[in-house]
């Protein structure tokens, strides 16, 4: 029997002034945990808000994360990461990214909401985690995490169930468009990306731009060692 995927935990935070060894710096990387059901509109979480503009928009109301991703840092690269701790608004359970394909419509608790795009590793994630490779690391391993757009206003909380309504793109899971953007680029197939019914338009774009400028695109770097 295959346990049904559901949320671990409930995460939201506001932008802080944060100080390290690099200096100082502002994220809401540090989000926190929320045991009691939250609200999520149109723009997303009640309480949660991101520092950066880039960070948000239509297409990232929910950043999504895996309790099976930080299974394996934890086992593969002996660390110890809990859930929360790249800064997800949502961690799921029982579910592998494989399973998850761009513009998936989903039911979690009474909210509607659909998968627009695996989450892209920035800066901000090494200094929280404490690994100046945590980026390129992600992306060779492909375990990205994705983003999510609010369809229908709700309520969540941990221990709703994640139920799938419909599934628009079959060939578009997380990991095989990452691995197309990043590490085995396959013109063939990024033709059918630019395509993908519920793919953020910015995910889109950077494809085109990747067809176009297969070998001076900025993700060509990478998966560089």
């Amino acid at each position: 029997m295959v346990d049904t995927p559901l949320i671990d935990s409930v995460f939201v935070g506001q932008p802080q002034t944060l100080t390290d060894e690099g200096g100082t710096w502002t994220s809401s990387i540090y989000r926190n945990r929320i045991e009691t059901p939250v609200r999520v509109d149109i723009g997303g979480l009640a309480g949660d808000k991101v520092a950066q503009s880039y960070h948000g928009g239509p297409d990232a109301d929910i950043c999504v994360h895996l309790v099976s991703h930080y299974q394996h840092w934890n086992v593969e690269y002996d660390m110890k990461l809990e859930s929360g701790f790249v800064g997800e608004n949502l961690t799921i359970d029982n579910l592998m990214e494989e399973d998850v394909c761009a513009g998936d419509i989903v039911r979690i608790g009474t909210t509607l909401a659909q998968v627009t795009q695996p989450r892209v590793p920035c800066a901000n994630l090494a200094r929280r985690i404490g690994r100046s490779d945590w980026v390129k690391l992600t992306i060779r391993e492909n375990r990205t995490g994705f983003y999510m757009r609010v369809l229908e206003a709700g309520m969540i909380q941990a221990g709703n169930l994640w139920l799938l309504q419909e599934r628009l793109n079959p060939e578009g899971t997380i990991p095989r468009l990452n691995r197309c953007m990043y590490l085995a680029f396959d013109r063939s197939y990024a033709q059918c990306v630019v395509n993908m019914s519920g793919l953020s338009e910015w995910w889109k774009a950077q494809t085109v731009e990747k067809i176009e400028q297969s070998d001076s695109h900025w993700t060509v770097t990478m998966k560089d060692e």
